[in-house]
């Protein structure tokens, strides 16, 4: 490949790395304090006797399965596990629910019979449009649970009103998305423990 071929792909590669140091930090930087207040507020929830419900849709599913398994199977020796379940695991269930003809409902109604108010909801969608996920947000909120969202792009449909604690990547690349996402419910993870080693701050 001659140096004029590669030229194109140099940029690519240095967009894409310039994004990816740049953008989480400035992420890092505004979130901070709402990133804390929900770390305290989920690991009360856990005190009480709550679980982490997780959801969203493709990629975005996988991360659903990735937070809720850090939780119930730490990796780090030593921290307890949580109760944690990805709501799209069971693929019966979700194609059960979707093939009554209201696609948008399957996660809201899996909430609806296995939630409880002390659980806490976490939705994932790359820009905030995705029916089914801002429908399960809308639904955990209707029963008390502790809802939390991320999302890409501007936000999308899922305001500030859904939900507890709307975390936004200001990007329109689902790979930079979804990168900060990671790297954010690592951080919960982590914070969450951190609280419960000083559970006196969780009465």
């Amino acid at each position: 490949m001659t140096a004029d071929e590669q030229a194109p792909l140099r940029a690519i590669l240095e967009q894409r790395f310039a994004l990816s140091t740049s953008l989480p930090a400035t992420f890092f930087e505004h979130e901070a304090p709402r990133i804390a207040e929900a770390c305290w507020a989920m690991a009360r929830r856990f005190h009480q006797g709550g679980r982490l419900l997780a959801f969203g849709n493709g990629a975005w599913a996988t991360d659903a399965q990735h937070v809720s398994v850090e939780f119930v199977h730490p990796v780090i020796v030593g921290k307890r596990a949580l109760p944690a379940l990805a709501l799209t695991n069971d693929s019966a269930t979700l194609s059960g629910l979707m093939a009554g003809g209201r696609p948008e409902m399957p996660f809201s109604e899996q909430l609806r019979v296995l939630a409880r108010p002390s659980d806490i909801a976490l939705g994932f969608s790359p820009d905030g449009r995705c029916a089914n996920v801002q429908a399960a947000l809308e639904q955990a909120r209707r029963m008390g649970l502790l809802t939390l969202a991320m999302l890409g792009g501007d936000g999308g449909l899922i305001t500030t009103e859904t939900v507890d604690y709307r975390f936004v990547v200001a990007s329109d690349d689902p790979f930079i998305v979804q990168e900060i996402h990671e790297t954010l419910y690592h951080v919960l993870w982590e914070l969450v423990h951190v609280f419960f080693e000083h559970e006196g701050l969780l009465q």
